[in-house]
């Protein structure tokens, strides 16, 4: 059985408390793990064309509330 396997296995047998308790931890830590992806790629460039692209957008009036 994968590691994965075992923990999908033990997460169906968590009681609801626990199940919620987990939920509210993963949701947590799911955020965590995307801001750090963001903010890994803000630094390493990766973003830069997305940024030039929406910065130019802007700047022709094409922006939109949202």
């Amino acid at each position: 059985m994968s590691e994965l396997e075992e923990i999908e296995k033990r997460i169906r047998k968590l009681s609801p408390e626990e199940l919620a308790e987990f939920r509210a931890w993963f949701i947590e830590f799911d955020h965590l793990v995307w801001d750090e992806q963001i903010e890994a790629d803000s630094r390493s460039g990766k973003l830069d064309g997305i940024v030039t692209e929406a910065l130019a957008e802007f700047k022709a009036g094409n922006a939109r509330e949202i």
